[in-house]
């Protein structure tokens, strides 16, 4: 029975992981930021998360009014990991992993909305671009080119960015 248990996690897994990279191959050849989000209103307060975590670490489920984990002090910026090189990855991923080398301090001060924080630990989106775990994942990815297009085309703070993050990802 336990061997079962552990082949259906593994296979579930496996499709899971594959959806979300089939979601993010298209090719695309230089970085072009995420359209603004529409929405700018922040979620509301103190509804509870309800939902059920997936094989692939991901929480997929309903999470009105939880806002993921994310870096609030400037040593935890000056000591942030590296992320990993973009020219490993191809298409919509390497855009995502150009805009996390690119503004890895702002990426640092967003959540990220698969909840890999509960997955994971992850402490912030900037985390999920450390190693390849964006590189499975269209939420990561999707977040961090809003991110760099609020930043680099907008003008917009880390700050207000996050604001603007929560209020289209958090639905």
């Amino acid at each position: 029975m336990k061997r079962k248990v552990i082949l259906v996690t593994l296979i579930l897994s496996a499709v899971i992981a594959a959806a979300c990279e089939a979601s993010t191959e298209r090719r695309v050849t230089k970085l072009e930021p995420a359209k603004q989000p529409e929405k700018t209103t922040a979620p509301p307060k103190g509804a509870s998360a309800q939902g059920a975590r997936a094989a692939d670490g991901h929480d997929h489920g309903a999470h009105s009014g939880e806002v993921p984990a994310f870096i609030t002090t400037a040593a935890e910026l000056k000591s942030l990991k590296p992320t990993l090189a973009p020219e490993l990855f191809a298409g919509r991923q390497r855009l995502g992993y150009e805009a996390a080398k690119a503004i890895p301090q702002t990426l640092a001060q967003l959540p990220c909305y698969c909840h890999c924080d509960k997955g994971f630990g992850h402490k912030s989106l900037q985390t999920c671009f450390v190693d390849d775990h964006a590189a499975h994942c269209a939420v990561c990815i999707d977040e961090a080119l809003v991110a760099y297009h609020l930043e680099k085309k907008e003008g917009l703070r880390p700050e207000q960015i996050r604001e603007r993050v929560i209020a289209q990802f958090s639905n």
